[in-house]
């Protein structure tokens, strides 16, 4: 993960897409998809699907058109001399596998140390969110969102643990339901000592 952390390429914060198909060659696609699987585009049922997996598609996919330094860039200076863990924990995120383009569905728990400044606790979950609504794998969403806090906010460190179920082991494949996977990273302070990243631990897991 630390590789990860470290090389992830840049370029995946804006992946700007210069050549994005019409809306007509995105629901021609899908008549296509549904042919493939063995039923009528023209039947009553699916006159209206290529549409509405378009419009879906673009609700679900809208990461791509969103920077996650733009949500990052304001910050609070007044914190009357705060600089212990701030953690939000349990931020439900849905993703989609980038091999299967089938469902992750996960929780977040996201901290950082402060060095002068803090976030509001909600730009932390719509950078989760962010990075939530693109091709993923968990591991690199992982390290994207704590790139994006440690670049913006430069606190003395970040962690960042998420807990997700993939339907591309749900649905197909192993088609084993209810197993979860957890991935975390650590970065400054929580990455050079063991003993803050198991405070992180302990305050993500306690109730």
């Amino acid at each position: 993960m630390d590789a990860i952390v470290k090389n992830f390429p840049q370029a995946i914060e804006s992946n700007p897409i210069l050549d994005r198909p019409s809306q007509k060659e995105a629901e021609d696609a899908v008549r296509v998809l549904l042919r493939w699987a063995g039923d009528d585009p023209q039947r009553e049922g699916l006159l209206d699907t290529p549409t509405r997996v378009a419009k879906a598609y673009r609700e679900l996919f809208s990461g791509y058109d969103l920077n996650p330094e733009d949500v990052l860039g304001r910050t609070f200076e007044e914190v009357s001399g705060y600089d212990d863990m701030v953690l939000v924990r349990d931020i439900p995120f849905f993703s989609h596998c980038e091999h299967h383009m089938v469902p992750i569905i996960g929780k977040a728990h996201v901290a950082y140390l402060p060095s002068g400044r803090v976030l509001g606790l909600s730009k932390i979950a719509r950078v989760v969110e962010i990075f939530g609504r693109r091709l993923q794998t968990q591991e690199a969403m992982t390290a994207q969102i704590a790139n994006a806090i440690d670049d913006s906010l430069r606190p003395r460190g970040v962690a960042v643990m998420l807990d997700a179920e993939h339907m591309c082991m749900a649905m197909r494949g192993v088609q084993k339901q209810g197993s979860s996977t957890l991935t975390t990273t650590f970065t400054g302070a929580f990455k050079a000592d063991p003993a803050e990243q198991v405070r992180f631990m302990t305050m993500v897991r306690s109730r």
